[in-house]
């Protein structure tokens, strides 16, 4: 468990795992669920120093129907220079061209 989680943050971490395992999950995949789960509630409410989300979301979809921040990453993943400047659609098209 990270050292930024709260006490609360803790107690849900140990709920969501120990429920995973009763579940019959293994126990790496229940300590990841259990992370995911405090992490996600932990951004959801503004509690992380990056809010800005990390995904470059679902491969299968289109670059027009993605976000702008996965757009982003994807860009960053792919060394676009000049991305923090672009907009959407600008974005799309860069990554096109790579």
């Amino acid at each position: 468990m990270p050292k930024a989680w709260s006490a609360k943050d803790e107690r849900q971490y140990e709920h969501v795992k120990e429920s995973n395992l009763e579940s019959g999950r293994s126990e790496d995949r229940s300590e990841e669920i259990a992370a995911r789960t405090v992490n996600k509630q932990r951004r959801s409410e503004g509690r992380t120093p990056n809010r800005r989300t990390m995904g470059t979301g679902n491969p299968n979809t289109a670059l027009e129907q993605r976000t702008r921040d996965e757009l982003y990453n994807i860009a960053r993943e792919r060394e676009v220079a000049g991305r923090g400047s672009m907009t959407k659609s600008e974005l799309v098209t860069a990554l096109k061209r790579k």
